[in-house]
C-alpha cells in the first residue's frame, strides 16, 4: 500500500510520494519490492497522491500491477479490484515498512491458525514509533487500541484471504473498520511469528534514524 500523501515528511513529499523517499541508494518502496520478490512472485502495488510517478517507478522495480486508489480509503482496493477474487493468501504491507520477513515461516503460521480471514503481523514496541496495540485471547485478537500498552502492536504486515473477507463483511474503504468488523466474528488473529527486524518510517527524523542504522 503506497497511496499516502505523507504530510508529515513535508517539504520531502511535496516533489515526491512517501514511497519514493531515498534509503540506502534507492527507495524505500524500491528497496520493499526488492525483497519481496525474492519470496513473492507477485507484488501489487497502490498508488494516489503522485500515482503516475509512483507506478512508473514500481513498474521499473519489477510491481506486477499498480491499482489507483487515489480518493479513496486504505481498504478500498480490498473490494473493488481484481484481488477481491483471490482465494488465497495476500501479503500486505504498507511501503513505509523496513522489514525482513520470512514469507514461508509466516505462510507456516498462517495454515496453522486454519487459514483465518486476516493475520496480523505484531511487532514489539519500538521507541518513537507508533503503532495500535493488540489484545488477543489465544492469538484471536480481541481489541486494537492506540492508547492503552501491551506488549506488541501492529506492524502494517497483514496475511489475509479477499474471497472470504469479501463474502463475509460489509464493504468498507478502512481498515480499521474492517478489523472491527472481523473482531465480532473471531475472524482476525495475531501471529505468533514476528518479522525479524521491523522499521517504519512516517517523519523525517524518523527516516535519518533509518539512514543512520535506526532499526539495527
Amino acid at each position: 500500500m503506497a497511496a499516502g500523501r505523507g504530510q508529515r515528511m513535508m517539504p520531502l513529499t511535496k516533489d515526491v510520494p512517501k514511497a519514493m523517499a531515498p534509503y540506502q541508494g534507492t527507495t524505500l518502496i524500491a528497496r520493499g519490492i526488492d525483497e519481496l520478490r525474492r519470496q513473492i512472485p507477485q507484488v501489487h502495488v497502490t498508488v494516489g497522491y503522485r500515482g503516475a510517478m509512483l507506478a512508473q517507478h514500481v513498474i521499473q522495480h519489477g510491481a506486477s500491477s499498480v491499482f489507483n486508489t487515489e480518493g479513496h480509503g486504505n481498504c478500498w482496493w480490498l473490494y473493488n479490484t481484481f484481488l477481491t477474487l483471490l482465494d488465497e493468501p495476500v501479503c500486505v504491507l504498507t511501503c513505509d515498512n523496513v522489514v525482513d520477513l520470512d514469507i514461508a515461516l509466516l505462510a507456516a503460521e498462517y495454515d496453522a491458525h486454519g487459514r483465518p480471514d486476516c493475520m496480523l503481523v505484531p511487532v514489539r514496541p519500538v521507541e518513537g514509533l507508533e503503532g495500535d496495540f493488540i489484545f488477543h485471547e489465544e492469538q484471536v485478537v480481541t481489541s486494537l487500541d492506540r492508547t492503552t500498552p501491551a506488549p506488541t502492536y501492529c506492524s502494517g504486515i497483514q496475511i489475509l484471504n479477499p474471497a472470504r473477507i469479501r463474502a463475509g463483511t460489509t464493504a468498507t474503504e478502512s481498515f480499521a473498520d474492517l478489523w472491527a468488523q472481523l473482531i465480532e466474528r473471531r475472524g482476525l488473529v495475531a501471529s505468533r511469528v514476528y518479522p525479524k527486524r521491523w522499521f517504519s518510517v512516517d517523519t523525517m527524523a524518523q527516516l535519518e534514524m533509518l539512514a543512520g542504522g535506526g532499526w539495527d
